[in-house]
């Protein structure tokens, strides 16, 4: 009876081992292309280039809402300027400044 329980022990013990290692192929076989369907790719992507080539370039504003406005857009190449702390000397309206 202690053989038969040290088996089951055994196997009991080894199965999850034995589940962690699966016999599928997770390496499917790679299909290769054959010459016609290379061809074919090539052709295709030829015929995308060529009508990415005839799109037109864009001139105009792209604006929609630029009939709307009564002020023309601001343009945004000037960067933001660095807020000060609100106890800082440079701020205008300081001490510094009303004295005359």
């Amino acid at each position: 009876m202690r053989v038969l329980c040290a088996i089951a022990v055994a196997v009991l013990l080894s199965a999850p081992a034995y589940a962690q290692m699966p016999n599928i192929n997770l390496m499917p076989d790679v299909k290769t292309k054959t010459q016609e369907e290379k061809d074919q790719d090539a052709v295709n992507q030829r015929a995308y280039k060529d009508s990415l080539s005839k799109i037109p370039d864009a001139k105009g504003s792209s604006d929609p809402w630029g009939v709307v406005r009564s002020d023309p857009p601001k343009a945004a190449a000037h960067p933001a300027k660095p807020k000060t702390r609100t106890g800082s000397s440079t701020q205008p309206g300081s001490s510094t400044q009303r004295s005359q």
